[in-house]
């Protein structure tokens, strides 16, 4: 896979962290049966969870430090990717409240054909949570109904706890696909992609009807296949527990993109800003016993490992401090806007 970790570690030019890049990280052409296609891509859109980064209330060291300039590290976007096929039409995978700046900053999904126009061919939703759906308002203004994926129980969410998908109706329209558990499906005019959801354990939205009884396919992972090379990337933002059939998608993966949203169970705790532990609001962390960490430590070496969904309140945020270090010393990357990964 283009743009392994290993390639990436930033050297110093000036005051400045360069990162290099392999000569293999673009999107190649190739023939294939007579047909030229490129490799498929991930694209990060928004790498932060809920709130962004800096949280525009949060005074946390974190957001105190990156409106004042002292901090080393960069803004970051509410989470959502974008996966291009061999033909370059895409599908966006979550529709973050930050989605219009996204779009503005990826040129390659405005391809400007006609008067109105988009490459994004549909929609995936692992969730029902605000910070994936909300999103969905700013896209109204599409010239056909947008094809939608997700499964009956977000579904459920997005037209009675918060019913995003019903004033949609109102503008675009929905055309509503349902996602089938550890089903693979295609989404139309994608070229060369695969898909594949996992349920995995998390909470649905604070609003969903069924918020205290959690039901398999409130949360997913998704298993992103390239057809043509067979290679495989798991995105998981939201992670309470792995379970072994996401285990083997991860251990047989080329890139898995998992929750980066806490670092210690007790995180938000200790900063007087909730009651609650991580894993009580769906998210393992990273460190500790039976954390992230120790998951990805176990992961075949060729792995690229990523952690995405990253709070604001997050110390592996900050590129110098120990947390950040810790991760470089396990060859986990944080993500980033911008960054793209090629399968």
């Amino acid at each position: 896979m283009g743009n392994p970790a290993r390639h990436r570690l930033p050297v110093r030019h000036g005051n400045h962290d360069v990162h290099r890049q392999p000569l293999d990280a673009h999107r190649v052409r190739r023939s294939q049966g007579g047909r030229t296609h490129f490799d498929v891509k991930i694209r990060v859109l928004g790498s932060a969870a809920g709130g962004g980064f800096p949280q525009w209330n949060c005074n946390c060291r974190n957001c105190a430090g990156i409106r004042a300039g002292t901090f080393h590290g960069s803004v970051r976007t509410q989470s959502s990717i974008a996966v291009t096929g061999s033909n370059t039409a895409s599908v966006l995978v979550n529709a973050s409240p930050d989605i219009l700046a996204q779009l503005q900053k990826t040129p390659d999904l405005q391809p400007n054909r006609s008067i109105r126009d988009t490459a994004i061919a549909a929609i995936v939703l692992v969730d029902g949570q605000i910070d994936h759906t909300t999103g969905l308002f700013m896209l109204r203004e599409s010239v056909r109904p947008w094809p939608i994926w997700c499964t009956d129980s977000t579904y459920a969410d997005l037209t009675l706890g918060n019913p995003i998908l019903s004033v949609l109706g109102h503008y675009c329209g929905v055309d509503r696909r349902r996602i089938e558990l550890d089903d693979e499906f295609t989404v139309d005019s994608v070229d060369d992609v695969r898909w594949r959801a996992l349920p995995v354990a998390s909470k649905p939205a604070p609003y969903s009807p069924h918020r205290e009884s959690p039901v398999s396919g409130d949360n997913l992972a998704l298993v992103i296949s390239e057809e043509i090379s067979g290679r495989t990337a798991v995105y998981a933002p939201g992670l309470a527990a792995i379970d072994d059939r996401l285990w083997e998608a991860m251990r047989c993966a080329s890139c898995v993109l998992v929750d980066g949203t806490f670092w210690t169970d007790d995180e938000m705790i200790r900063l007087g800003i909730s009651r609650k532990h991580a894993r009580d609001i769906g998210h393992l962390p990273q460190s500790g016993t039976d954390g992230m960490l120790e998951w990805l430590d176990r992961l075949p070496a060729k792995t690229r490992k990523i952690l995405i969904h990253i709070n604001n309140t997050n110390p592996i945020l900050d590129e110098s401090s120990a947390e950040a270090a810790e991760l470089r010393l396990h060859d986990v990357e944080v993500a980033r806007d911008g960054m793209e990964i090629f399968l």
